[in-house]
């Protein structure tokens, strides 16, 4: 069972690795040190991928919607909240298991041997209600209310919390482009200092990042319970064996609530089952 579940997890792990190749496959922007400005960055992508990173194609909904949510006039606004909508609707947080590149960067970290790995902790579950309100006030009230004449609001969840951007945009940017490296300041510390706490709480809690701060995973997790393709468990077949909540990472129970918002989709609970009680 133990050697199924992980050549499982690794076929997840593929399609997360070639999503995100396909994604961030505009390879002149690294040797270049320039972002892809082409017609496709009109378009969103299902996870969280920085829109400054140079090989990346597509937009980040989060980014676009702070970029516009200023002003409701913008038809690129009606098309980021409807995008938004529609995948939450569609498949909940499935983009964050399995389409989002930083959910894979935090689940590779994970991987890394520790002393003790981090499960449940006192204050848990408050602390998950964070990204909620980092959703509210950094990417809905402050570009929203702080906006400039043409009603545009600065990326205020990018520019000061987000360690995906410095990741994928802002280290690989300032590497390559000679320019950038003579106006960095106390921000690219602050962010940097940032991305490294991040990584190492991923070596020791699985998806930190997901679980406590991303505004995108609260959007998607307010939809898991009525998305078109969702969890269900047979209450006649299963047994209570509690494998499925065991093998949650996320620490939740299928069984007590199958469409938990902190739900992303992974599969763990379903290959787990001894009897297949999870559709």
């Amino acid at each position: 069972m133990d050697k199924r579940r992980k050549t499982n997890g690794w076929k997840r792990h593929r399609i997360q690795i070639l999503w995100a190749l396909l994604t961030n496959s505009y390879l002149v922007g690294f040797f270049q040190g320039k972002i892809y400005k082409g017609k496709l960055k009109n378009l969103c992508v299902p996870g969280l991928n920085c829109y400054s990173c140079p090989g990346a194609l597509g937009a980040c909904p989060i980014g676009a919607m702070q970029a516009v949510v200023g002003n409701w006039n913008f038809q690129f606004a009606f098309y980021v909240s409807g995008f938004l909508v529609f995948v939450g609707a569609l498949v909940g947080r499935f983009a964050c298991g399995w389409l989002c590149p930083f959910g894979l960067v935090q689940e590779l970290l994970h991987k890394i041997p520790f002393i003790k790995k981090m499960g449940a902790f006192r204050g848990d579950k408050l602390l998950r209600k964070l990204k909620y309100v980092i959703l509210l006030v950094f990417v809905i009230l402050l570009p929203m209310v702080l906006v400039d004449v043409l009603g545009q609001g600065a990326p205020y969840f990018c520019k000061f919390i987000c360690p995906a951007g410095t990741l994928e945009g802002g280290i690989p940017l300032v590497l390559w482009n000679e320019s950038m490296q003579g106006a960095l300041g106390w921000l690219y510390v602050w962010k940097n200092a940032l991305l490294v706490a991040t990584i190492f709480l991923s070596i020791l809690i699985y998806r930190p990042f997901c679980k406590y701060i991303c505004p995108l995973g609260a959007i998607y997790s307010v939809f898991n319970p009525i998305a078109v393709f969702r969890y269900q468990v047979e209450k006649e077949t299963c047994i209570g064996c509690g494998a499925c909540a065991k093998a949650c990472k996320m620490q939740v129970n299928p069984v007590e609530s199958p469409n938990h918002p902190e739900c992303i989709r992974c599969g763990a609970c379903k290959r787990s089952c001894p009897v297949d009680a999870i559709r």
